[in-house]
């Protein structure tokens, strides 16, 4: 399992995991780039959770002590 932070057109910044490698997903994303005008996560999210089952994003929070 692969963990990425992305963050979109709006700088928007979400943290998701795959089974997907690093070189793969790029190719997605140059994929979902020649159809979409702008990138919003969500959507990208959506588009590669239809190649990769696994696709779940999830929050990071701090802790301090």
């Amino acid at each position: 399992m692969y963990y990425y932070r992305i963050y979109d057109d709006k700088e928007q910044l979400n943290f998701f995991k795959s089974s997907l490698d690093r070189k793969t997903i790029d190719a997605f994303k140059l994929e979902f780039e020649r159809d979409h005008r702008s990138c919003c996560n969500p959507d990208f999210l959506k588009f590669l959770k239809t190649r990769d089952q696994e696709v779940e994003t999830f929050t990071i929070s701090d802790i301090s002590y």
